[in-house]
């Protein structure tokens, strides 16, 4: 039996932490060859440091793109805001070491005589929805996100100039009966530009912002707040931290609240199931949520590198489901091609739409009129009643 009153936390990190920004580089270099040649394959990594990026990987795609891989790189540091002494998109080293996918694994992934495409390589991923947000996501990552995405907002729209790139939040939220009712603690660590604030002179910056975001009456007088805990945060970014592409996948999913898989997301093309077949599980427990089916839903798909269809699919309702788990999992499999094309095809994932992911969570956001986050749509509903 779950538990129904307890406190759950969960962490974020802005589009400025030094993984984030690594995680930006790679989802617009991928981005960068999806727009030139849409079966593009990808799988690049980068690495940040002080005044340095390093990018490295496999690609296979238009020559023209990796020729332009220095540029790419320094437009997203410009865009997240980084011109500091040690980290400053035009004074930084970049070194590109991208160099032509191997050919034992194009030769698993590609399709060929009756062979359909396979996957890019073996792996589990895992999908989750809770109905106790309206995007059906877990309370504590979705807002956490949210504060620092609104954060981010006024900073670069010159509201608030003496806030800096680089940022965290953290919210342990307090369930009563399983539902989200107020914040315990709220934890915000944000660099700032002038040295001479205090941390509470950065939370009369940051409070209003808060406030905006979080659901009325869930800040109360017993919430504890810790705003730059240690004190000055001027040294932000990957002068201060060096940054890795993929190290943020809890930030990236669920926040903790539900298992995810071992591979990251970004900087991969969608012929890896580490990132597609992540979308799909999400799209498929969002929308079994949506269905009305259970009230939480996790799902888990497996795969084995070349192979197409996917050795299995768990189906967990945690307690509040409505129909029976295996009937939903057969239901799924009916409602959707779970091979790498078909999950492609459905989701259309074929697009220059990864580098939006690259920061603030890849899960919980609105669908874009471009394809973008098509997988939080709730579109097979019918369908998914119907197999049923």
């Amino acid at each position: 039996m779950s538990r129904s009153d307890y406190i759950f936390t969960s962490e974020s990190v802005s589009e400025g932490h030094p993984d984030k920004v690594c995680d930006r580089i790679s989802d617009a270099i991928l981005d960068a060859f999806l727009a030139a040649d849409p079966q593009s394959r990808v799988a690049c990594e980068t690495f940040a440091t002080t005044d340095r990026v390093i990018i490295g990987g496999e690609v296979r795609g238009p020559g023209e793109v990796i020729e332009r891989v220095e540029d790419i790189a320094r437009d997203c540091v410009k865009e997240i805001g980084y011109e500091q002494d040690g980290f400053h998109w035009a004074n930084m080293k970049v070194d590109s070491y991208l160099h032509a996918q191997s050919a034992d694994i194009a030769q698993g992934v590609d399709a060929s005589g009756n062979k359909d495409e396979g996957a890019g390589d073996q792996g589990i991923m895992f999908g989750y929805a809770t109905d106790e947000t309206e995007a059906l996501m877990p309370a504590p990552i979705l807002y956490a996100h949210a504060i620092l995405q609104r954060l981010a907002q006024a900073r670069k729209s010159g509201a608030e100039p003496k806030l800096g790139p680089d940022a965290k939040s953290q919210l342990s939220i307090r369930y009563e009966n399983g539902v989200p009712v107020a914040v315990t603690s709220l934890v915000l660590s944000t660099q700032h530009i002038d040295p001479s604030l205090t941390s509470d002179d950065v939370r009369r910056i940051v409070n209003p912002y808060i406030m905006e975001v979080l659901p009325e009456g869930w800040v109360t007088d017993v919430t504890e707040w810790h705003v730059n805990p240690t004190g000055k945060f001027v040294i932000g970014g990957p002068d201060g931290d060096a940054g890795l592409t993929g190290r943020k996948i809890i930030v990236d999913t669920y926040g903790g609240a539900a298992p995810h898989g071992g591979g990251a997301f970004s900087g991969k093309d969608p012929t890896k199931v580490d990132r597609s077949a992540a979308y799909a599980a999400r799209y498929l427990a969002k929308n079994v949520v949506a269905a009305g089916l259970a009230k939480r839903c996790t799902l888990q798909l497996s795969y084995a590198i070349g192979v197409a269809k996917p050795l299995s699919i768990y189906v967990d309702t945690h307690g509040t489901g409505n129909v029976a788990e295996e009937k939903i999992e057969r239901a799924v499999a009916q409602a959707m091609n779970l091979s790498p094309r078909g999950i492609r095809t459905h989701l259309g994932l074929n697009k220059p739409i990864y580098q939006r992911t690259s920061a603030y969570g890849h899960f919980g956001r609105a669908p874009d009129a471009d394809g973008g986050f098509s997988w939080e749509k709730t579109d097979l509903v019918d369908a998914l009643k119907e197999a049923l």
